[in-house]
This record gives structure tokens, sequence and C-alpha cells, in this order.
């Protein structure tokens, strides 16, 4: 029997680069389709993959990266990031949404199975947490940019369970919990965080870091990604990939501290001041995923305390991620 045969689009991002390395160790043939050069922290997976650089709207480049023989196909191209939303709404609305469409229409001309990545920003600030997969889009208005990455994502999502009734395309949603660890850009509260202390800055901590999160250490989202490709039961489904522990801002960034052996000073940010109203930050943000756990007996292993010193001993041996530009807010 030959090999699988996989395609990861934004195979060079945080979470698209472990999962390729993933599917690579399984014995997966592996094509990696990404805009950007191949990053010279990813040599070694380059080593064992095929690389197509190219848009992910491009169709040609879909064609040459999808080919007849394509078994799979992981869609995690995407525009992500407060910053990226803030900055280039268009941007992220025309990748996330045409780049989608270009891609379940490829997958389906070859008859390829789909996973396509989503997000826990789709429920938008909807109070009743836990989410289930069915739970309701609660968000706000269209003048906020704040909400164009929740749109983008779910007009995806539609996207794709659209072609599961009209095409019988085999495809399925996955939607990550704040997903952390090694390669992440320091963008993101956990990464951020590291990034800045390890850079001799204290952490910044919006609004008090009352806010709630659920977080979920990179290999078990790669796990739960990689199952809900194999299960035929999930052909049409979402899945809620994520921690269950609820943790506050507060307390996530004082064990970033405690693990990086840092004196725990931060610096407040009041978002309302600096963001204005674009911003808007969720209260709570946690996840039901009891269908993961039932379908495909998957669950996040990682503690948040385990997963933290993986990624701070990581990050200590990548001085070319500490030198990264810092990309969040209150720098």
């Amino acid at each position: 029997m030959s090999a699988p045969r996989a395609v990861v689009t934004g195979g060079h991002g945080f979470i698209g680069s472990h999962l390729a390395e993933r599917l690579v160790a399984a014995g997966a043939e592996v094509t990696i389709l990404d805009g950007g050069a191949a990053p010279p922290h990813l040599d070694v997976l380059h080593r064992h993959t095929r690389l197509v650089q190219g848009d992910v709207r491009d169709q040609r480049r879909l064609a040459e990266a999808i080919t007849p023989d394509v078994d799979i196909v992981y869609h995690l191209a995407a525009q992500v990031g407060v910053d990226t939303y803030l900055s280039d709404p268009l941007d992220v609305i025309d990748v996330n949404f045409v780049g989608t469409q270009r891609v379940l229409e490829r997958a389906a001309q070859v008859g390829a199975r789909v996973v396509v990545a989503s997000t826990s920003e789709i429920f938008g600030k909807n109070p009743a947490v836990p989410w289930r997969e069915d739970a309701d889009r609660v968000l706000g208005p269209t003048n906020a940019q704040r909400w164009c990455y929740s749109s983008s994502k779910a007009l995806a999502e539609h996207l794709t369970f659209a072609f599961v009734h009209r095409h019988r395309l085999a495809a399925s949603v996955v939607r990550y919990f704040n997903v952390y660890g090694p390669r992440q850009r320091p963008a993101y509260v956990i990464s951020r965080s590291i990034h800045r202390m390890l850079n001799g800055r204290a952490p910044v901590v919006y609004d008090q870091g009352g806010q709630t999160r659920s977080f979920t250490y990179v290999a078990d989202a790669v796990e739960g990604t990689i199952l809900v490709g194999a299960c035929d039961q999930g052909i049409g489904e979402a899945f809620n990939i994520g921690g269950t522990r609820e943790t506050t801002i507060a307390e996530a960034i004082a064990l970033v501290a405690a693990v990086g052996g840092d004196d725990g000073s931060v610096v407040g940010l009041d978002t309302a001041a600096h963001l204005g109203k674009e911003y808007q930050d969720l209260p709570r943000r946690v996840p039901d995923a009891s269908r993961a756990r039932t379908l495909l007996g998957w669950s996040a292993e990682t503690s948040l305390r385990d997963g933290l010193d993986r990624t701070v001993r990581w990050a200590r041996a990548n001085p070319w991620w500490l030198a990264l530009p810092d990309s969040g807010a209150g720098r």
C-alpha cells in the first residue's frame, strides 16, 4: 500500500508546519502550499516535503499542489491575528473566503478529503459558555473590524458544508481554541508574553487580565486535526479542538513568569484608550469538546504548565525567534 498523499496549505505557518512534520513522521508524502519562501528554520521539514510556493487563491498553483493522486488536504492557509484584521481587513476577508473556495473547488475536482481549519472566534461574544459546535454566533457591528475575521472564517465554514451537501465532498471543520507553542509569532498572549519576558521586557496585560481562555498546546491541536481527517463520521461536521480548562489571562501570564524564572512584573494596557472600539475583547472563550472526545477519542492532554515549559525552552534555544518584532499593541 502506497503512502498517503497529503497537502498542507499554509504549511510554513505555526500550526501548519507542526502538522506537516507530524504527517511526515507518520510516513505520509506531504506537499506544502504556502505564499512565502521556505524559512531557514524549516530546512529539515523541507528535505522531506514537496513545496509549491504560491497564493492559496491562485488556481494554477492549487492545481500544481492538489494533484489527482492527493488523498487529503489540510487547509490552514489564512490571515489571522488581531493586528492583521485591524490593519488590513480586506485581505483577511479575501484570503479566508476566496482561498477556501478555491481549495474546496480543487479538492472536489480530484476527489480529495478536506479538513478546513477554523476558529473559536466564529462564536463571537456568545455569553453561554462552554460553546457546543452548534452554538449561536453573537457578533458586534459590521463597522467594527474586530468581527471581519470571525465572519470570514464562518463564511469559509458555510462554503465547506455547502460543498459537502452539493458536491458530496468529504470535508470537515476543526475550530481551534487558543493554540500556543513553539514557532508561534509573538502576536498572541502566550507567545508575546514569552517573547517579551526573554527579551527583558514585561508582558502586557490587557484590561487587568480577567478575561478567560482555554489554551491548547500545538501538538494536541495537530493530533485532533489528523484524527478528524481520518474519521468518516466526522464528514460534514465541525469539531471544537481545544482544552476545556478555563484560565484567566492574568493567571496564564503569571504562569509564563513562573516557568521562565521571571519576576512577574507586567505592563497594563487599557484597550479602549489604545485600540478604540475596533478591538472589542471577549470576556470568556471555552469549548465544549465532547464531540471530539466521543467521536475521535481526543482531548487536550498537555497541561498549560507543561506546554509553557516546552515553549519557553524552545524559545531560549532559537535566537531567530527572539529577534522577531513584537507584533502587539502596547509595545
